[in-house]
């Protein structure tokens, strides 16, 4: 590692805030840095930029032939496998050298002349951040509709364009999620506004074209733990209203044809009953636990007779399989499954003549079925990849059982052959016995001696299951001796529904425990040592950083923390902060006594203590809506003012994104490129 500039570390100022709460009383030094607008505040940050800048002032070089080489990697002038729906083809492109895509459509045949939807190169001119989502066209194809985002915070202001004109019409609608749909009609649109304060998805609106004052309120989710949205079924018959939490649903139907009917209730919620439906051929599909099926089961009734004891079993639960999705065809019924942390695809004609499985042949890929619009066709879409081998689209005759290969990503460069790299899984053993799955991979040749530079990620929350998946900006660490882990700990869902309850609320310890089990095995096993070993993780998975570095700092040499939720508890107990409220099922609410306790007791936060941590690089964007920017702040500033070593610790914060960082395909990567300079340099790499 080279000289650094004598730059010094920012120090907070503490102003001492109580909180009191079940008789217990902390005192937070760092409360005040909750205000977005104080000129202090925007000055810690900008004084803790400087100083990451100066600090690292000796990669930039490194991190901009990082960058490039990244760039090289990816084809930039590319373009999505065509999908049709409704007598179009739909097709989403980038041309090289510009940041964001291009949406255009084909009438009926390839061969046609392309139309322009949208180019968002255009239309994110002048703005620090862009998004757009939500693109839904009306069902005679005349109109669209759309959201942007212009800041990071998902707040979306909903537009319609008229693609016979080409001109974006009158409506707009601001603060909403960005989806909407389309009753038949061509004129009425659904949408959902959320909450101006937590941005909880709260309300469900019915908007005429060119009404612009006049919409009306059809449905509000009283429950502030519940959010709520609304799409229409794949059969194109029913608006549904989906209200959901992280242990119950509830969905409203409403028949397409006539938007200025009520909705129905479809089953009124029972705490702790999980469903969705999908609608085919005069009935309901329901995907649900209900008794006990953990790992879900689908079921189905009569549209119109919709009684939980009317609900019939079309595939039962099994302990050791976890149906995930399912996608209904005229003829054919896809089943998503997950088996031993496994992706399985089930393809099963409705009247029971074949019941089979695509076939897949390592322990370390991913496969899920992709856009499947079209109801009447023979033609399963589905993406395929390892971690050793680039994501193909495929198109399976479901009939013939004849596949054809779309589209395969192109690695450019010419350097890179998955011949060239191994994977394995591996399994950890956890301090209460249970095996804990790890996907590995590394460029052939790596000797297991206990030299090699590795990096462990995680994410561990809300049943969010990170799979085995191809990224060819990892070949950056790879090429450079790296070898790169996913640790599959419990609070995802990759052993199944029960792999997440066993790492939630009063279990949630466990996702901190698995990981750190998995650093002591790879140590053990010589794939790395703790002078080598790095962690990664964001958001949640940032939490489960901050927890790692209280419980074994001394595994780890160095640390990424994106966005990470760190002050659990402080969070958890303000219910004007965006998700709070609907977070109480994943980690409890701390209003009741038990679950401050506990959650007290691993809040990174909370349980920094005067001793040595790794080297750090924490980010965070001042927008965020998800991880507020002060929660990644406070925890650097008390981390400062509290360890005892002399390794490094930085906070980057990007003054204009939110959560998911930058918006540009290629500025995303310069951020890549920095977090990855940072762990090379940490091993002495600079080249």
């Amino acid at each position: 590692m080279k000289k650094t500039s004598m730059i010094k570390a920012p120090i907070a100022k503490k102003i001492p805030h109580q909180i009191e709460k079940h008789g217990d009383v902390r005192i937070d030094n760092y409360f005040w840095m909750k205000d977005r607008e104080h000129p202090e505040v925007i000055n810690y940050l900008n004084e803790e930029n400087a100083y990451y800048e100066a600090q690292t002032a000796h990669t930039k070089v490194f991190q901009k032939s990082l960058f490039e080489e990244m760039k090289a990697r990816i084809k930039q002038d590319d373009s999505s496998v065509p999908y049709k729906y409704n007598g179009y083809w739909y097709i989403t492109k980038f041309e090289k050298g510009k940041d964001y895509p291009i949406y255009t459509r084909k009438k009926e045949s390839l061969d046609n002349p392309e139309e322009l939807l949208f180019d968002c190169n255009k239309m994110a001119k002048g703005h620090n951040y862009f998004k757009l989502v939500g693109i839904s066209v009306s069902p005679d194809n005349k109109k669209v509709s759309y959201g942007i985002d212009l800041t990071g915070r998902r707040q979306y202001t909903l537009k319609v364009k008229d693609l016979i004109s080409n001109q974006v019409l009158e409506d707009t609608i601001e603060n909403t999620t960005g989806s909407s749909t389309w009753a038949n009609d061509n004129k009425t649109l659904f949408y959902t506004k959320k909450d101006p304060i937590t941005l909880r998805a709260y309300q469900i609106f019915k908007h005429r074209l060119a009404r612009n004052n006049d919409d009306e309120l059809v449905f509000q989710e009283g429950d502030d733990t519940f959010g709520t949205t609304v799409y229409k079924s794949k059969s194109r018959k029913y608006i549904i209203i989906a209200c959901y939490s992280t242990l119950t649903n509830e969905y409203h139907i409403l028949n397409a044809d006539h938007p200025d009917r009520k909705f129905e209730v479809f089953q009124p919620r029972v705490r702790g009953l999980e469903y969705s439906v999908s609608h085919y051929n005069g009935f309901f599909y329901i995907l649900t636990n209900k008794d006990k099926a953990t790992n879900f089961k689908l079921m189905r009734c009569s549209e119109s007779d919709r009684g939980l004891d009317k609900w019939e079993e079309v595939i039962p639960h099994r302990k050791e399989v976890l149906i995930e999705d399912i996608d209904i065809f005229k003829n054919y019924l896809v089943i998503s499954e997950r088996d031993n942390g496994l992706n399985k695809i089930r393809i099963k004609r409705w009247d029971n003549t074949e019941d089979y499985y695509l076939p897949f042949d390592n322990e370390t890929y991913t496969a899920y079925t992709t856009t499947n619009v079209e109801f009447d066709t023979e033609n399963l879409r589905y993406a395929y990849n390892a971690l050793t081998t680039p994501s193909s689209i495929i198109e399976f005759n479901m009939k013939t059982k004849t596949k054809t290969i779309l589209k395969e990503q192109e690695v450019l460069g010419g350097k890179f052959s998955k011949d060239n790299y191994t994977s394995e899984r591996i399994w950890a053993t956890a301090k209460d016995g249970t095996r804990i799955p790890m996907s590995v991979v590394y460029k052939k040749g790596v000797k297991k001696d206990g030299n090699n530079p590795l990096l462990q990620y995680a994410y561990g929350s809300y049943g969010s299951t990170i799979d085995p998946y191809f990224s060819t900006i990892r070949l950056s660490l790879l090429d450079r001796g790296f070898i790169y882990v996913i640790a599959h700990v419990r609070g995802g869902e990759y052993l199944g529904r029960q792999w997440y309850e066993d790492g939630k609320l009063l279990k949630k310890k466990n996702t901190f425990s698995d990981f750190v089990s998995c650093s002591i095995h790879l140590i053990k096993e010589k794939y790395t040592s703790s002078k080598h070993l790095y962690a990664m993780g964001g958001s949640a998975g940032g939490l489960l950083m901050g927890a790692i570095i209280n419980i074994a700092p001394e595994l780890y040499n160095g640390i990424i923390a994106a966005v990470p939720f760190v002050d659990v508890v402080t969070t958890m107990l303000d219910d004007s902060i965006p998700l709070t409220t609907g977070e109480y099922d994943e980690w409890g609410n701390p209003n009741d006594k038990l679950y401050y306790e506990y959650i007290k007791s691993y809040s990174p936060y909370d349980n920094i203590e005067a001793k040595n941590y790794p080297h750090m690089l924490v980010t965070s964007g001042l927008h965020d809506s998800q991880v507020q920017y002060w929660e990644p702040t406070k925890w650097v500033a008390k981390l400062r003012g509290m360890k005892t070593d002399n390794n490094k610790l930085f906070l980057k914060t990007n003054m204009d994104a939110g959560h998911g960082g930058a918006s540009g395909r290629f500025e995303s990567i310069k951020e890549d490129a920095e977090e990855f300079a940072f762990l090379l340099d940490l091993e002495g790499i600079s080249s």
